[in-house]
């Protein structure tokens, strides 16, 4: 049974819902789960017990929290925002950022969602959210390290290679609520971005993905914050000081061309769809880098204004 300590009495009483089980059994669930019998809420709760979950402040017993956590994923994938995003989520961040999962479950936890990226993803929201929670894992390994080397470097390869292969652009959708893989893919990458561990090489892989959604090939205008979330790992990669100058010139010299054939300028809603997203990007760039005392920071106000000017 799922149980909950009440904040003003102090007594643990058990989470409302129907069939209330063990997490031995709920973990047992979870293993025989298959993409297609996803299930949320996770068996042995419902909404309403998901809501008092989160109206406690995601508080469980300690011998609980491993099954519903490794149970809550299903529901990243669910079409309602408030089990996706406003509990499955919170829960998860919420664990993680209170050092309420160790590491072996984080590493449970990281392989399924890992997994779900390359998984069949019908609605567009179960991968999205996998990479935001993914952010939050690598955020735990920033701040006190857990991953070995060769996991660190895979899941590096992972985040780069998964936000350059972002082709659902949607952002917030009336009645469905946020996907924003792009984002999402740029806040896993930013938290890795930050970490010590991560060396020279693997940041230029990390830029190189953030470059290749500066400016989408297919033409995709952004208009929910995207430029200014990928602009964020760039600018703090740059704070770490590993980048030199040369690579930096030539990484910004590169994004000019992201915008399309000169020929298409001004009369192809395409072109004009990437040339906004890139001058939108440069900007955030150029104006992050004018306010910072970073002196790394500040020598990239330079090229982002050449890049820009490089534009038609």
């Amino acid at each position: 049974m799922f149980w909950r300590t009440s904040r003003l009495s102090g007594r643990r009483r058990p989470l409302e819902g129907p069939l209330p089980i063990r997490v031995l059994a709920i973990v047992g669930l979870w293993l025989g789960t298959t993409a297609a019998q996803a299930a949320c809420p996770p068996p042995g709760l419902d909404l309403a017990g998901l809501r008092a979950l989160k109206a406690d402040g995601f508080e469980v017993a300690d011998a609980d929290r491993p099954g519903l956590a490794l149970a809550l994923p299903d529901c990243l994938a669910d079409p309602d925002p408030e089990l996706r995003d406003g509990i499955a989520y919170e829960a998860l961040s919420a664990w993680l950022r209170g050092g309420k999962l160790p590491p072996p479950l984080r590493r449970s936890l990281r392989d399924r969602l890992q997994a779900s990226l390359e998984a069949p993803d019908a609605g567009g929201f179960a991968a999205p959210f996998a990479a935001l929670t993914l952010a939050e894992i690598a955020r735990t390994d920033r701040i006190e390290p857990w991953m070995t080397p060769a996991e660190r470097a895979d899941m590096v390869a992972r985040a780069a290679a998964w936000l350059a292969s972002v082709s659902d652009h949607r952002g917030y959708v009336d009645g469905q609520g946020w996907r924003h893989g792009v984002a999402h893919g740029a806040d896993w990458v930013m938290q890795l971005a930050l970490n010590g561990q991560v060396d020279r090489v693997q940041l230029q892989r990390l830029l190189d993905a953030v470059a290749s959604q500066v400016a989408p090939a297919d033409g995709h205008a952004y208009i929910h914050g995207e430029p200014a979330r990928l602009a964020r790992p760039v600018l703090l990669i740059a704070r770490r000081g590993l980048v030199d100058a040369e690579a930096w010139r030539a990484w910004f010299g590169g994004l000019p061309g992201r915008v399309g054939d000169p020929a298409l300028a001004y009369a192809d809603e395409g072109w004009l769809a990437r040339r906004h997203d890139l001058a939108a990007f440069l900007s955030e760039i150029y104006l992050a880098a004018d306010r910072s005392d970073d002196e790394r920071v500040r020598a990239l106000k330079p090229l982002a204004h050449a890049a820009l000017d490089a534009l038609p």
